[in-house]
């Protein structure tokens, strides 16, 4: 299966923050259709150079993603993937001590030649949607998230406790290496969305409100305003996101099947 994507948008704003501690890959208006990698990581931090980690996330992985990545990523190449990342934190913080501490959450989409990989360390998110449905979403790894499975709290206290954003992974340095979680989608068509997201456009958007957005917007254009337009009136946090249509599937086995089915039809 060949993907090709319709036309990308990204945006990082910072919403009512002093600066912008997220960071995308690609940077916004570079991506193109033959782009395979796509990350958002959402800095953690603040004086300790939270966009500092994000960046560097960023830049590290891609870097490690073109020189090593052969084929489809599996979750052995992710662990070295962000060992060496967090080589890179151990890196800089030697060079710059005032920055022990920083860290970023990650969430990351790598197509390939049979679906998209999804990885991911905290509260940022991966979505796909068909004609508005949530197809997939990835779970987040905060504290808030994990008393919700425990059942100590429910959905409703979830999504107003002070200490929903609280995160229990995210890159940082050896010393305290994680895994992330992976998911490979094989499952895609053209129409289809993957949405990559950090935790302030979830400021503005509820799962509902995201898939009734993507169920009336006609083009990648418009959903990418709409979502700008709210989250610049209601997101305090810094906000991130990429937008990533899916135009085209070329499946050998569905051509198969497509001409299975026309020759039944002239019998």
């Amino acid at each position: 299966m060949d993907i090709n994507f319709g036309e990308l948008y990204a945006i990082s704003e910072k919403g009512h923050r002093i600066n912008n501690e997220d960071s995308l890959f690609p940077e916004p208006e570079s991506a193109k259709n033959n782009q395979r990698l796509f990350m958002v990581c959402d800095g953690v931090g603040g004086s300790e150079k939270g966009e500092i980690a994000s960046d560097l996330a960023c830049q590290s992985l891609a870097s490690y993603f073109s020189t090593f990545l052969e084929s489809s990523l599996n979750a052995k190449f992710m662990d070295k993937a962000l060992l060496y990342t967090e080589a890179k934190f151990e890196d800089y913080i030697r060079i710059h001590p005032e920055s022990k501490g920083m860290a970023t959450t990650l969430c990351l989409a790598h197509f390939c030649s049979n679906g998209v990989t999804i990885a991911h360390l905290g509260d940022s998110r991966v979505y796909q949607f068909r004609k508005g449905k949530i197809l997939f979403k990835t779970e987040d790894h905060t504290l808030v998230n994990t008393w919700l499975k425990m059942g100590s709290i429910t959905p409703e206290e979830a999504a107003v406790h002070p200490q929903r954003n609280v995160i229990t992974r995210a890159i940082v340095d050896t010393e305290n290496h994680v895994q992330a979680d992976l998911s490979f989608i094989q499952d895609i068509l053209p129409g289809d969305y993957i949405f990559l997201c950090s935790d302030g456009v979830l400021e503005s958007f509820s799962d509902e409100e995201l898939s009734q957005l993507f169920e009336e917007c006609t083009s990648s254009a418009q959903l990418k305003n709409k979502i700008l337009e709210k989250c610049e009136r209601h997101s305090r946090d810094n906000f991130s996101y990429y937008i990533i249509p899916i135009r085209k599937t070329d499946d050998s086995s569905n051509l198969q099947q497509n001409l299975v089915s026309f020759f039944y039809s002239l019998i």
